[in-house]
C-alpha cells in the first residue's frame, strides 16, 4: 500500500487551476476582478488566439509593491482577507488567493507593477511554476499581467479549448458583464491586436443606460422599467424588461449581489414568480438588476469560481425582490408606457428614441382621472361586466354607431384614446394623442376580469350568483371525485359544486363576474386542473391558474360586436387595471403605432 506523502507545490496549482481556470475567459474574470478591487477605473484587454496564445490585462489600478510580488503568485496569499471575521464580511470582488498561482502552474506568467506614488516599476515571471527575479521594469502606475500559451505544460486541458471565435465569444460576454457591473470604469478589449469593443466610463444614470443598451440592444431601454427600491436593509435597483420584450432564451439576465454577478436559485426562483402573470410561455425576462446588502447577509465563499452565493436569510431575500418586481410590473397597465417620440438620447450614447419608464410607489396614486360625467358617457358602471352582458347572450349583435371623437383635442384624451371602430369584431381600433392604438379585446377583458378575481379572492370578497336553475355537469369520475375533495375551496372562489354521481356535479353559485359564462365548459376545465394535480396542498399554488381559466372562460370572446360605449368602456377599465398591457398566459392585449410609424408605411415626409 502506497504511504501517505505531502503534494509538491506545483501539482498543488495545477489541482487549483482544474476548478478556478476552467478557460480562457475564466483568466480575464480574475484578473479583471483584481483589477477593479485594486480602484482602476480603466481596464484594457488584449486577447491573442481567442486567448490561448496571450492574455493581457491593464489597469491603472493601486498596483503591487515590489516585495509583494512573489507573494502574489504564492497560493492563498491575498490582501483582502486577514482573518476569519473578514471573511465573514467580504466585499471584495476576490479574496481566495488561489488565481494567480493557478495561472502561473499552467501558463508562462508575467507582471509587471508600479506601486502608486512609486517611482519606479518591477516586473516577475514564472515559468510553469517556476519563480524568477524581481526586476526592474518601465510601466505607468498600475497593474499589467500577461497570461502566455494557456495550458501549454497540461495537454489534457489544453486539448479542450474550443476554437478561437468560440473562446473569444467567452471572453467577450464575460467582459460585458463585468462592465456592467462597474459603470464608473472604462473598458477596451482588443482581439488579435484590433480593437473590438470601448465602454467609456458611465458619469450618470443616462450614459450607463446607454451602456446596458449596447449590450443588451437599442430597444432595451425603451421596453424596460428602472427599479429602485430599498427595504428591510437591502436596496434593489437597475432595469427590467417589459414582459412584450421577453427573450427565448434566458441569455440577457444579469444580476450582480454588491457588485458580484451570481446565478442563484433563489433569484431565479424570485424573478420567474414575479413574472408569473405576465410572461408568455417559454418566454425568459431580460434584466439587469443590482442587489446590495450588508456582506455579512450573503456567504461568497460556496464556489470556486465565486459564481454562486448563498443568503443568510434567503426567504427574506426571495419575498424583498419577489415583491419589488412584482410591484413594478404591476404598473405595466395599458398606456402607462407609450413612447414619446420627441424623446432622444445623446448623439454620443448610441441609443436613439429611448424612453425609460420609472417606478414608484406613487405612480398609481396620481393615475390620470376624468370628469364622472364623461366616464358615465363612456359607459362605465359599478359592474363593468353589465357592459358586455348583452355580448353574452343570445341577443341580436347591436348594430355599430357611427365613429366620433369625444373631443376634437385629442392630446386630451386618456392613454389609450377614444374608440372609432371595431375590425373583424376581434380588435378594437382607438385613437389618443401619439396616433392609433389596437387592441384585442379578449386578451384585455381576460387580464381585467382575472385582476378582479385575484382581488377578490384576497380581501375575500368573492361574490358568487346563485344559479336560479342548478346544472348538472357530466364529468369524468377523477374530476367528480375532485369537485368532492376540493368544495370548500372552490366555494371559496365562488364555484359551489356537489356530487350527484360516480361522474356527475351540480353546479348551484359562479362568481358573480362570471354571469353569462359558459357554465359547463368553466366547471369541466377547473376540475380537470384540479383532477390532474389531486392534492389539496397543491391547490394553493394552482390558485392564480384556476383563476386565471375562471377569467378566460368569463370574458367577452372574439366574434361578438361591441357598440362605441362598450369599447370606451374596455379602453377606461383596461387603463384602470395592473398588469393590462398583457393578458393571463402573457400575450400583449395592445399596441401603438406612433405617428412616426404611420408616416413610414406611407413615405411621407420625403
Amino acid at each position: 500500500m502506497s504511504r501517505i506523502r505531502p503534494l509538491p507545490p506545483e501539482l498543488i496549482n495545477q489541482i487549483a487551476a482544474g476548478e478556478v481556470i476552467e478557460r480562457p475567459s475564466s483568466v480575464v474574470k480574475e484578473l479583471v476582478e483584481n483589477s477593479l478591487d485594486a480602484g482602476a477605473a480603466r481596464i484594457e484587454v488584449d486577447i491573442e488566439l481567442g486567448g490561448a496564445r496571450l492574455i493581457r490585462v491593464r489597469d491603472d489600478g493601486d498596483g503591487v509593491a515590489a516585495d509583494d510580488l512573489p507573494l502574489a503568485v504564492a497560493s492563498h496569499a491575498t490582501s483582502k482577507i486577514g482573518s476569519f471575521d473578514d471573511l465573514e464580511h467580504v466585499a471584495s470582488m476576490g479574496f481566495r488567493g488561489e488565481a494567480l498561482a493557478s495561472m502561473a502552474s499552467v501558463a508562462r506568467f508575467a507582471m509587471t507593477s508600479r506601486l502608486r506614488g512609486a517611482d519606479n516599476a518591477f516586473r516577475l515571471e514564472v515559468d510553469s511554476g517556476r519563480m524568477q527575479d524581481v526586476r526592474p521594469a518601465q510601466h505607468p502606475q498600475g497593474t499589467s499581467v500577461e497570461v502566455r500559451d494557456l495550458f501549454y505544460n497540461v495537454p489534457a486541458r489544453r486539448k479542450f479549448l474550443r476554437a478561437e471565435r468560440t473562446e473569444f465569444a467567452h471572453i467577450d460576454d464575460l467582459l460585458k458583464s463585468l462592465a456592467l457591473a462597474r459603470g464608473s470604469a472604462e473598458f477596451r478589449l482588443s482581439h488579435n491586436g484590433k480593437l473590438v469593443r470601448v465602454w467609456k466610463a458611465a458619469r450618470d444614470e443616462t450614459s450607463m443606460l446607454a451602456r446596458v443598451a449596447d449590450m443588451l440592444g437599442e430597444s432595451f431601454p425603451q421596453q424596460s422599467l428602472h427599479i429602485d427600491h430599498a427595504s428591510a436593509g437591502m436596496r434593489l435597483s437597475g432595469w427590467v424588461g417589459l414582459p412584450t420584450a421577453s427573450r427565448p432564451q434566458a441569455d440577457a439576465q444579469y444580476f450582480y449581489v454588491n457588485g458580484r454577478l451570481v446565478r442563484d436559485r433563489v433569484v431565479a426562483h424570485a424573478v420567474r414568480q414575479a413574472y408569473a402573470d405576465v410572461l408568455f410561455h417559454g418566454r425568459h425576462p431580460a434584466f439587469v438588476l443590482y442587489l446590495e446588502l450588508d456582506p455579512a447577509g450573503v456567504d461568497v465563499n460556496v464556489h470556486p469560481a465565486k459564481s454562486e452565493v448563498r443568503f443568510r436569510e434567503q426567504r427574506l431575500v426571495h419575498d424583498f425582490l419577489f415583491r419589488t418586481l412584482h410591484e413594478a410590473l404591476a404598473e405595466t397597465r395599458a398606456g402607462l408606457h407609450v413612447p414619446v417620440e420627441a424623446a432622444t438620447w445623446p448623439a454620443d450614447t448610441g441609443v436613439a428614441s429611448a424612453v425609460v419608464q420609472k417606478v414608484s410607489r406613487q405612480a398609481s396614486s396620481h393615475w390620470p382621472s376624468y370628469a364622472p360625467q364623461s366616464r358615465l358617457q363612456l359607459g362605465v358602471r359599478e359592474e363593468p361586466l353589465a357592459d358586455y352582458a348583452a355580448l353574452l347572450g343570445t341577443a341580436e349583435p347591436a348594430p355599430m354607431a357611427a365613429p366620433s371623437m369625444p373631443a376634437a383635442d385629442t392630446s386630451e384624451a386618456p392613454p389609450l384614446g377614444y374608440a372609432i371602430a371595431q375590425l373583424k369584431t376581434i380588435y378594437i381600433l382607438a385613437e389618443n394623442a401619439h396616433g392609433m392604438v389596437l387592441v384585442d379585446m379578449h386578451a384585455a377583458h381576460e387580464r381585467i376580469t382575472y385582476e378582479k378575481l385575484k382581488s377578490g379572492r384576497v380581501c375575500s370578497n368573492l361574490r358568487s350568483q346563485i344559479l336560479l336553475v342548478p346544472l348538472s355537469v357530466p364529468v369524468s369520475a377523477k374530476e367528480a371525485a375532485a369537485a368532492e375533495e376540493h368544495g370548500e375551496a372552490l366555494a371559496d372562489w365562488g364555484l359551489e359544486l356537489s356530487r350527484s354521481g360516480p361522474s356527475a356535479v351540480v353546479v348551484r353559485r359562479i362568481p358573480a363576474l362570471l354571469e353569462g359564462a359558459d357554465v359547463a365548459e368553466l366547471t369541466r376545465s377547473v376540475l380537470g386542473e384540479l383532477a390532474q394535480h389531486g392534492s389539496s396542498r397543491q391547490l394553493q399554488e394552482l390558485e392564480n391558474e384556476l383563476l386565471s381559466t375562471m377569467a378566460c372562460h368569463g370574458s367577452v370572446r372574439a366574434g361578438r360586436r361591441l357598440s362605441l360605449p362598450e369599447m370606451n368602456a374596455l379602453l377606461r377599465e383596461m387603463e384602470a387595471t395592473e398588469r393590462s398591457g398583457q393578458c393571463n398566459h402573457g400575450r400583449p392585449t395592445w399596441v401603438q403605432l406612433g405617428m412616426t410609424e404611420l408616416d413610414k408605411l406611407f413615405l411621407r415626409g420625403r
